[in-house]
């Protein structure tokens, strides 16, 4: 789709800013919610969770709110959301406990367990992981992602060897499939996991790439609304 060429999301991408601004009103109204009450975070590839600061219904979108790569939201009319082009994005609604968490996951934040550290920070509110429904995807998937043999030896100690296929002398990482891993040990229940196949390098007509771009590309926001 080229660097910017359609709904760029991204703020620190060299697009031009009023561009990416006209995009997010774009979100805004196709979520049918007030841009100012959309909450981001600076990610970091950590495995920080921290609870949104709850926005006004203003037409603004606010500035990001720290450094993390998870939050949620209990409020209703509140959204959250994290900035992806290869990473795993990971969304989190509890249907009894009315929350709501987006997740950023590239492979050090998966590493850190970072979607595991979301669903504790939501079990520590009430929320039971088996009542949990997930949404995974899109991301960078093991077909495009090649890796360090020692990250793929680290990965599949850690994961299983499953996460990991060899070709040859190259190593690919299936990024998704560890974190929907993360998230059955922790209790998540399959059958409550909608996990998107398609993968964000090779399909350059729905999907921005870091990789495939080399660095040059826009960004997705992946969002949940709380809305119960």
């Amino acid at each position: 789709m080229g660097p910017f060429a359609a709904l760029n999301l991204g703020l620190a991408t060299g697009d031009v800013r009023e561009r990416v601004d006209e995009n997010y009103q774009r979100l805004a109204q196709a979520a049918g919610a007030p841009l100012g009450a959309l909450a981001t975070v600076k990610q970091v590839h950590g495995d920080r969770v921290v609870q949104a600061i709850p926005g006004e219904g203003s037409a603004t979108l606010r500035p990001q709110q720290t450094e993390a790569d998870a939050l949620w939201t209990d409020q209703p009319g509140q959204w959250v959301g994290v900035s992806t082009a290869d990473c795993v994005p990971v969304l989190l609604v509890d249907p009894e406990g009315q929350h709501v968490a987006a997740v950023h996951s590239g492979w050090r934040g998966t590493e850190a367990d970072i979607s595991a550290r979301a669903v504790e920070a939501l079990v520590a509110r009430g929320a039971k992981p088996e009542k949990l429904l997930v949404a995974v995807g899109p991301a960078i998937q093991q077909c495009c992602y090649v890796v360090s043999e020692e990250l793929a030896r680290r990965f599949a100690t850690r994961f299983g060897a499953e996460v990991v296929v060899a070709r040859g002398d190259e190593f690919r990482l299936d990024l998704p499939r560890a974190v929907v891993l993360t998230l059955r040990r922790l209790g998540v229940k399959v059958p409550h996991m909608d996990v998107l196949q398609e993968c964000n390098s090779c399909d350059a007509a729905h999907f921005f790439s870091h990789r495939r771009d080399a660095g040059r590309t826009g960004r997705h926001i992946n969002f949940v609304l709380h809305r119960f």
